[in-house]
């Protein structure tokens, strides 16, 4: 196994170097939309959106066969190799005398608060952080997931483009800045053809005051003072395919030995390569196989993904993650505090030399996740009273099994319920055992999904014995049917259904100290604080600078700003909304230091 290109095929035929591309001739700028003097979604052009349950029942199948779907057929649907005809420029941001601003925000189109809040900061002329204004960026890179739960044109509308036109509604005073976007998983999962139509289109190329300037779904930017951007598109960690490997070829051969290089990637594969060696064989690959041979310098990789903010740090170059722009956030205390990269036991051969990096830091700081862990108990039939109800309806219908096998008499209706019985407990235990998502048998550490999973319906079966024993000794167990049934739906589908996400709770609690459905302890609460976005410059001398900046609290209360003009937002907190230094900045390879 040495490469990640796709299955032989008939060879592609090799395009000529492109030329430089010719600027495109501007467009009108389209006439300035009213002012919205309210929320409403009449005056917004869209309508707020809650944030995803991310456990209600019918996401869950529904994302589940998504997924299944995508994985599946997902080589037949692949759009990659037809975008081989869309145009294959290479981009050049020029900045403004040798240097350049960048914006970087990943993991964004969820609820409307959370969104906007981080989009409002991003639209400000400028931010005063530690005592420094950082002027916004003259470029926004996006860095996957740019809508939940699935990709949709109406999706998109409502939880990304909507929130960020509003943030910045039209071109600012000195042009527009650029986006450029990168597609994650949950871009993917209709094939690309919603990312397609709102971020590569050419007619009405822009997001508000944002022009989308990409014809594929990866692209690579000419930036100042000798560095370049490379942004990859992995369909849910595959190959690198064939045109998209030609594209970074030709790419290529205007970077220089001297040049440095920020490559933006869909996931962070050097975290998720502990536990999987192979997920980082197709960058490793795109490193060795494309960059390479330039003899340039890859100093920055940053991704999104994992909702939080992660650095990396080691003698070659920075690792970075940074999902934090609008999905629940996740926690860091199951983060190694070392990474070997690539992997000692990837099977790729000719992998590039292992290096070790060390956790420098991470948002939210562990003592920070571990607590936030605990709110589970208190969060997860809150937000998600959809599964809480269908635990209820589990609970209830396998304790009305139990009662009818349990006794000797009744009429056959009352019997019926004890022919399910063993359908309702292996349900029980399939569904756990899948909810604890056990990896193939090839992988280290898969046991461990196994034994949770079944424990957690072993867990959830003694409940609904124990609700038995209790349902038999109170007197609505004797009434005339149908009275059991309508008071076990009444009073007790409502606790019994309490209690069960109390134990599922539990056992998120406790499969997390086994990095086992760490996701999901979190996902359940959505909690939309601690969000997260880098600020970079790169100076005229060559010095990359990222600021990592976090929000701690992100604001819930918005009013209309009719009497506002231009670019200013449409929308103003009406509480406060803070930014900090998530750590102090990073320098990355000035033009003078020691390069490796």
């Amino acid at each position: 196994m040495d490469d990640h290109r796709p299955p032989e095929a008939a060879p592609t035929p090799r395009v000529p170097p492109p030329t430089v591309p010719q600027p495109r001739p501007a467009e009108a700028e389209p006439p300035a939309r009213k002012r919205p003097t309210s929320l409403d979604p009449q005056e917004l052009g869209f309508t707020p959106q809650r944030p995803v349950g991310w456990l209600a029942p019918l996401l869950l199948l529904s994302t589940g066969l998504r997924t299944l779907l995508a994985i599946l057929f997902g080589a037949y649907l692949d759009k990659r190799e037809l975008q081989n005809a869309l145009d294959g420029d290479v981009f050049t941001q020029t900045g403004t005398d040798g240097e350049i601003w960048l914006d970087y925000v990943s993991d964004l189109g969820d609820g409307f608060h959370a969104t906007y809040s981080v989009a409002y900061l991003l639209a400000q002329p400028r931010l005063e952080v530690g005592g420094q204004l950082l002027p916004r960026g003259g470029v926004l890179l996006m860095g996957g997931d740019q809508v939940y739960p699935l990709a949709s044109g109406d999706g998109y509308e409502s939880r990304t483009k909507g929130p960020y036109r509003a943030a910045l509604p039209e071109a600012p005073a000195g042009g527009r800045p650029t986006l450029y976007a990168l597609p994650g998983n949950h871009d993917w999962y209709d094939g690309l053809t919603a990312f397609l139509r709102l971020f590569a289109r050419r007619k009405d190329s822009h997001i508000g005051g944002w022009r989308t300037g990409q014809r594929r779904s990866y692209f690579a930017v000419k930036l100042p003072s000798d560095w370049w951007l490379f942004a990859i598109d992995e369909q849910f960690g595959a190959y690198i395919d064939d045109p998209q490997l030609l594209y970074f070829e030709k790419a290529a051969e205007g970077v220089g030995p001297d040049d440095r290089i920020i490559l933006m990637t869909p996931s962070p594969t050097w975290v998720k390569a502990a536990d999987d060696p192979g997920r980082y064989d197709a960058v490793d690959y795109f490193i060795r196989t494309i960059l390479g041979p330039t003899g340039a310098h890859v100093r920055l990789l940053v991704s999104g993904d994992l909702h939080h903010y992660a650095r990396y740090t080691g003698e070659d170059r920075e690792l970075i993650t940074c999902g934090g722009g609008g999905a629940y956030l996740l926690g860091t205390h199951a983060l190694p505090g070392e990474l070997i990269v690539p992997p000692r036991e990837t099977l790729t051969r000719n992998a590039s030399r292992s290096r070790r990096y060390t956790l420098a830091s991470a948002f939210p700081d562990f003592p920070t996740s571990k607590r936030m862990g605990w709110g589970v108990f208190k969060r997860i039939a809150v937000r998600n009273p959809g599964f809480a109800t269908m635990l209820g309806i589990l609970q209830t219908l396998t304790m009305l099994a139990m009662s009818g096998a349990a006794s000797s008499d009744g009429g056959p209706i009352r019997r019926l319920f004890s022919i399910p019985l063993v359908l309702m407990l292996v349900l029980i235990m399939t569904g756990t055992v899948l909810f604890a998502k056990p990896p193939g048998a090839g992988l280290a550490k898969h046991a461990r999904h196994w034994i949770l999973g079944v424990s957690h319906g072993a867990a959830q079966i003694a409940l609904a014995a124990g609700g038995t024993w209790l349902w038999q000794r109170l007197p609505f167990h004797d009434w005339t049917w149908p009275g059991p049934l309508i008071v076990a739906v009444v009073l007790y589908l409502p606790v019994i259904g309490f209690v069960s996400t109390q134990v599922c709770a539990l056992y998120l609690l406790v499969a997390s100290k086994f990095k086992v459905n760490v996701n999901e302890l979190y996902a359940g609460q959505g909690i939309e604080d601690g969000k997260s976005f880098l600020r970079m410059h790169i100076d005229r001398d060559g010095t990359l600078t990222v600021y990592p900046l976090g929000v701690d609290r992100i604001c819930r209360r918005w009013v209309a700003d009719p009497g506002g003009t231009g670019a200013a937002s449409w929308l103003r907190p009406e509480e406060s909304l803070d930014v900090r230094l998530i750590e102090e900045p990073i320098r990355v390879a000035g033009p003078q230091e020691a390069r490796h």
